[in-house]
């Protein structure tokens, strides 16, 4: 197909695609003549990946760079490339090291996943990358407001989030290649955020009226 068509079928306009393909974020058509490239398949999948991440997700280009670069890195395994890929997304603030609250919130993090048998070991948790930290970092917050934050307040949290990854992994799993699956899968980590909060926010306004009542 011929950047038009490319741009009609992404919904990306043709002067955002070619940014993109200066930015390397998108890879260069194969070329026709001096002046024109067609592209394929590949190319859609990829824009719209990159469309998810920019336009939607609101990443910057170079965290969107890094992602792709791990997603095409051959010498990784899907799981691996997928990990990398993740961790390249935007995060929350690491934990401060110099917080003496720091300490007591890796323990609560330690021993929540322990329960949910996540991560065997420090090592495996410090692997899985900024989560982890955003974990933590969180758990500081709560305790330094005064808000509920052991083990056991955590843990149906956990539970829940537990069969959402089950559920992301099974949409996962309905695109055809190794490839297609690894970009899904970033794609949507960026967008079903925003239906999570949403649906969140949603089955609570409906828990509260059944338990408090009210229109």
């Amino acid at each position: 197909m011929r950047l038009a068509e490319l741009s009609a079928r992404s919904g990306v306009s043709t002067a955002t695609i070619k940014y993109y393909l200066r930015e390397g974020l998108l890879h260069p058509g194969r070329r026709v003549t001096a002046t024109q490239a067609e592209y394929d398949e590949e190319h859609l999948r990829r824009l719209r990946l990159v469309r998810a991440m920019i336009q939607v997700g609101r990443i910057p280009v170079n965290s969107a760079r890094e992602v792709l670069a791990a997603l095409g890195d051959d010498e990784l395994g899907p799981g691996e490339r997928l990990g990398t890929a993740v961790w390249a997304l935007p995060h929350g603030p690491a934990p401060d090291e110099a917080d003496p609250a720091t300490e007591s919130a890796r323990h609560t993090a330690d021993a929540l996943l322990d329960r949910m048998g996540w991560a065997r070991d420090k090592a495996e948790r410090t692997e899985r990358g900024p989560a982890y930290g955003m974990l933590v970092t969180a758990i500081v917050t709560l305790t330094r407001l005064g808000y509920p934050c052991a083990v056991d307040d955590l843990a149906p949290y956990a539970r829940a989030v537990e069969q959402i990854a089950v559920s992301d992994l099974d949409v996962v799993e309905r695109y055809a290649t190794p490839d297609e699956q690894v970009e899904a899968a970033v794609a949507l980590t960026v967008l079903y955020e925003p239906v999570l909060l949403s649906l969140r926010r949603l089955a609570e306004a409906e828990e509260s009226i059944r338990r408090f009542g009210g229109a």
